[in-house]
C-alpha cells in the first residue's frame, strides 16, 4: 500500500499518542474527523496499523530485569523452540535472525533469581537449542514504539 502525506501524518500523530482523538488529528492536519476515521480504518484493513496498544514501563510495573538472548537452534527445531518461547509470559519478543538458525529474544523478569529460573528451568529445557548467549540491559538510551516516517 502506498502511503500519501496525509496517511503518514496521521500515523505520526498516532505514534506520538495512540489515544489522540480523530478530532484532534483532524485539527492538526486541517482535515475532517470523518476523513481521519476513514483513513485510519483503511490503514487497519490494509494491515498498516496492526493494532492499538499501550506501552508500559516494565521497570515500574515490577519487571526490573531486561535481558536479550541469542538462541541458536538445530534447524529442524527452530520453529518448535520459537513457538514454545512465545508462549512463555516472560518473553516480550522473539524474532528469527540471520545466521545459524538463530532466535533473538527479549525477556522481562522481576529479578535475577527469576532470570536464573527462566534460563535453567524454561529455556535450557527446550529440545534443539545448541547455544545461548545473554545480555543484560544496563541502561536504555532510546526505545521506539513506532516507525519514524
Amino acid at each position: 500500500m502506498e502511503l500519501d502525506s496525509i496517511d503518514k501524518k496521521i500515523l505520526e500523530c498516532l505514534i506520538e499518542n495512540g489515544r489522540m482523538s480523530y478530532v484532534d488529528i483532524g485539527k492538526r492536519l486541517n482535515i475532517s474527523r470523518v476523513s481521519v476515521r476513514d483513513r485510519v480504518q483503511v490503514l487497519q484493513e490494509k494491515g498498516v496499523i496492526e493494532k492499538f496498544s499501550v506501552v508500559i514501563n516494565s521497570e515500574l510495573a515490577g519487571k526490573a530485569v531486561s535481558a536479550f538472548f541469542e538462541v541458536d537452534c538445530e534447524p529442524s527445531h527452530l520453529v518448535s523452540v520459537a513457538e514454545a518461547l512465545v508462549e512463555n509470559p516472560s518473553v516480550a519478543s522473539c524474532y528469527q535472525m540471520t545466521g545459524p538458525s538463530t532466535l533473538h529474544m527479549h525477556v522481562l523478569v522481576e529479578n535475577f533469581t527469576r532470570l536464573e529460573q527462566f534460563i535453567n528451568e524454561e529455556l535450557y529445557e527446550l529440545n534443539g537449542i545448541t547455544r545461548v548467549e545473554s545480555h543484560i540491559l544496563l541502561r536504555r538510551f532510546k526505545s521506539r514504539t513506532g516507525l519514524k516516517l
